[in-house]
């Protein structure tokens, strides 16, 4: 027995800020001083509060120390591992209360938040397989596979309201239903964790700290539709992800929890890998199975849905990493304990990752009918730098933009809809009044682009003449009518294109243009950028009465742009400025500005 677990994120963000080593060293300090037998080094997953990494906490305490760095490890190993001094510190700030410390559930970030996805990310050790036994794991395969029949399997996660989390917000257990009734010598179960979203990480983080609820729950979903075989479609830039999965599938297997004969009930079902190269496009799901069977991505037209002819033609089910990180909990505890959680439509929790303009990046996993307003000023920390919020996207390049006007407007699946947003995977990126609503609808309509498989005509070209568009807005050389032009290419593209990529792809120009159409016209007829982001129609100056001639400006700039004496006014060149704002940042007298 312990008497004291030291917990390091080994995510990929705090993977990145070096927790590898400091993993090592708290090693090395501990065997130095012959504390092997009493302190427990244990390498999780995501806590949550990636912008504080590498993050580390000591139990029983559950002292909370954040943005650790190797050469803190022997203070900490001697005056809190050692004499029991908590290193103030280098504590978290808002676990500090004046003389008191408060737990990480205590604080901002955390006390609104309902962990069910996340569950044992940040808890366990994702690459030891008796640590997620030990917290109930494999229990609801068990259940399902001695006490419950397929039909009753199919009917708690229909009863539980459950809904895809991967974007579209399918009901699970009807999903599952229809794959269930189909007749057939081979059925699949596939898991998408291809996660393709600028700004998401939510899939990636679950695969990291809590892999094996993902191949339980697939498990499961087997017994419930009679498959026999599972998928898992992960995209190779997720190494860790990937690393760990295969190390509990090669668990599961010793452990008879994978393979034939599970459990000794007779029943059979194995877990696959399949990597993908990182296209959007996979993201749909005709489109994904097509990759896996070793075939370009490139979705198919519906009907047949795959629930009816799927992976090589065969009935198949597909969910995303967050719907399966479900699963396991709503068999153990009950269809009605998962649907007291949420909205009337919309059950259950739902994870975002928190980027942007926010004080708190992050993973934040609440309940459906949280409001935007909660998310970001309660358990984000609001915006930095005195800057008022503007606007957030969800649901990344399928998604649109709610404007500060709907930041009460509580959160679930058809709330969003109904606002021109949708909730997609979980991205909820935040902007601050510096960020360029026009920009913003050209920076995903980019990814788009480049993303389209380019299989459809409305997708393929239609995304570009928008995006051209667009370009030549942000470049003042738009007009009104154009605006009218674009709004119809949308609605034409998103019902005429073949799959949900194309049908979504306009949803970010609709929505900047609903809610910051004077934005567009500023762009247009003034041929100004409120935000000052679009750098064709910005004008950097020097004010002559705040110059002091200190020569910094001429020398940072990478144009040779700006010209003058010491100690006396210098000027821009316009035909030679990029709109690099070098000389502003530099400059200490605040004398430079754009317009």
């Amino acid at each position: 027995m312990y008497r004291s677990n030291v917990l390091v994120c080994g995510g990929t963000g705090c993977t990145s800020s070096n927790s590898q080593a400091i993993i090592a060293k708290l090693n090395e300090e501990i065997k130095a001083r012959g504390l092997q037998d009493e302190i427990n080094v244990v390498q999780t997953g995501c806590f949550g509060l990636c912008a504080l990494g590498p993050i580390m906490i000591v139990y029983p305490e559950g002292s909370f120390y954040s943005r650790v760095k190797v050469e803190d490890i022997p203070e900490i190993v001697e005056e809190h591992l050692v004499k029991g001094n908590v290193v103030k510190h280098l504590l978290y700030k808002e676990t500090v209360r004046g003389d008191e410390i408060v737990g990480l559930s205590e604080t901002a970030f955390y006390a609104k938040q309902h962990r069910l996805a996340l569950k044992n990310c940040g808890v366990i050790n994702p690459e030891r397989i008796d640590e997620y036994i030990a917290m109930d794991g494999y229990q609801a395969l068990a259940k399902v596979l001695t006490k419950m029949t397929p039909e009753d399997v199919v009917n708690e996660i229909t009863k539980s309201g459950l809904r895809g989390r991967g974007g579209g917000g399918f009901p699970t257990g009807r999903k599952w239903s229809f794959a269930a009734m189909q007749k057939a010598d081979q059925k699949y179960v596939c898991c998408n964790a291809d996660e393709g979203d600028p700004g998401a990480f939510m899939d990636r983080s679950v695969l990291e700290g809590d892999p094996h609820t993902v191949l339980e729950a697939m498990a499961i979903a087997g017994y419930a539709i009679g498959a026999s075989q599972g998928y898992i479609y992960v995209r190779a830039e997720y190494p860790i992800a990937v690393k760990r999965l295969q190390i509990a599938i090669n668990q599961a297997h010793e452990y008879g929890l994978l393979g034939d004969n599970i459990l000794g009930t007779g029943f059979k079902f194995d877990v696959q890998l399949r990597l993908g190269a990182g296209a959007f496009v996979c993201g749909e799901e005709t489109a994904l199975l097509t990759s896996i069977e070793g075939n370009r991505g490139e979705p198919r037209p519906r009907p047949p849905f795959p629930a009816v002819k799927g992976l090589f033609q065969k009935p198949t089910i597909l969910n995303n990493v967050e719907t399966y990180a479900n699963i396991c909990q709503i068999i153990l505890n009950g269809a009605d304990w998962f649907s007291s959680i949420g909205t009337e439509k919309s059950k259950g929790t739902k994870v975002f990752a928190l980027g942007g303009k926010i004080e708190h990046t992050g993973l934040v996993e609440v309940p459906m009918g949280t409001t935007l307003r909660e998310i970001i000023e309660e358990i984000g920390g609001g915006v930095p730098n005195g800057k008022k919020f503007k606007a957030a996207q969800t649901g990344g390049p399928s998604g649109g933009c709610i404007p500060a006007e709907h930041m009460d407007v509580p959160i679930d699946y058809d709330n969003l809809i109904a606002i021109g947003s949708m909730m997609g995977s979980g991205g909820l990126i935040v902007m601050d009044e510096t960020t360029c609503m026009v920009d913003i609808a050209k920076f995903f309509l980019e990814f788009t682009v480049d993303e389209s498989c380019g299989k459809c005509t409305p997708c393929r070209i239609g995304t570009r003449r928008l995006l051209e568009m667009l370009d030549k807005i942000t470049k003042g050389q738009g007009t009104l009518e154009m605006l009218d032009e674009m709004e119809q290419l949308c609605y034409y593209i998103k019902d005429n294109s073949l799959c949900g990529l194309g049908q979504t792809a306009p949803n970010p120009v609709l929505a900047t243009l609903k809610y910051f159409r004077d934005e567009y016209v500023a762009h247009v007829v003034d041929k100004k950028c409120p935000a000052g982001v679009c750098k064709s129609l910005l004008t950097i100056s020097i004010d002559p009465d705040k110059c002091k001639g200190c020569t910094m400006c001429a020398r940072v700039c990478p144009a040779g742009a700006i010209s003058g004496t010491v100690k006396n006014p210098h000027v821009v060149d316009q035909s030679k400025c990029v709109k690099c704002g070098a000389c502003m940042e530099k400059c200490k007298f605040g004398a430079i500005s754009k317009s």
